[in-house]
């Protein structure tokens, strides 16, 4: 079976890299070689990290995005197109998170989650899966959560979105077989961005106490940033013919200290 190869240069757009996980992919696959579009509404966060690769050699460019804004998702991908040429790699991870119970949360924060999340992720796809299929090779990865199979209090709204962005992960899947287009889906833990950031302390205490009442802060360690661009690094740098389709990362629970005696005393 013959694929189209990759090409030896691979541009990248990198939604939502101002900070986070997207300003540490971007980074990554700048220092792999890729040439990246960083793309965010905030401009000038995107400037900083753009000058930090670009001092190291790589190349880099600062691109405005609002992906709840179909005309914005459209000059983001022209701009990039014509700094960068083809996109060969699109990595979707543009949004924050509300948390709120789901009998407290308004219809208005709940669609915006679903506006930026899902539809978002979507205004993108659309944007750029028509020139990828054309060209038969291509790699879109979509940043979706843990809660999207292990359903958290607090993230209903949130939560419902990223169930979406895997279902439409999945079917694009299997749409695009044979097309040379590759989408994967990465699932992360819990991540330290700064994502929920402003979150009220009384709140974040309360929602902290359901997590652990129902068995998901199991430890208190994190993820981050930079493991999940390791991740996203691996998906779109995977040969032609192969293709990973998930990847689900957590936080690895610490080992507990032992006792010196213990530990040289080889099970003894």
């Amino acid at each position: 079976m013959a694929y189209v190869p990759h090409p030896d240069r691979r541009p990248a757009l990198i939604c939502g890299a101002s900070s986070g996980i997207g300003a540490s992919t971007a980074e990554m696959l700048a220092a792999a070689g890729y040439p990246v579009a960083l793309a965010a509404r905030r401009v000038n966060k995107l400037q900083e990290i753009v000058d930090r690769i670009t001092s190291a050699g790589g190349e880099a460019v600062a691109v405005p995005l609002d992906v709840t804004d179909a005309a914005s998702v459209t000059e983001c991908v022209a701009k990039a197109q014509a700094a960068l040429g083809d996109l060969e790699i699109v990595v979707n991870g543009a949004g924050d998170v509300h948390f709120a119970k789901s009998f407290e949360v308004t219809p208005e924060d709940f669609a915006a989650q679903v506006d930026i999340h899902l539809l978002g992720a979507f205004r993108v796809y659309r944007a750029v899966i028509n020139g990828m299929i054309e060209r038969g090779r291509g790699d879109i990865v979509f940043i979706g959560s843990d809660v999207a199979q292990e359903h958290r209090p607090w993230m209903a709204a949130y939560g419902a979105a990223k169930i979406g962005l895997d279902a439409l992960a999945s079917t694009a899947q299997l749409e695009l077989e044979g097309t040379g287009v590759r989408v994967g889906v990465i699932r992360p833990g819990q991540v330290i961005t700064g994502m929920g950031m402003d979150l009220d302390p009384v709140v974040g205490e309360k929602m902290l106490s359901d997590w652990v009442r129902y068995g998901f802060a199991r430890n208190s360690n994190f993820l981050r940033p930079e493991h999940i661009a390791q991740a996203i690094t691996t998906i779109v740098g995977m040969p032609r013919g192969a293709h990973m389709r998930a990847v689900e990362v957590e936080a690895e629970g610490a080992i507990p200290k032992r006792s010196k005696k213990a530990t040289e005393g080889g099970g003894k």
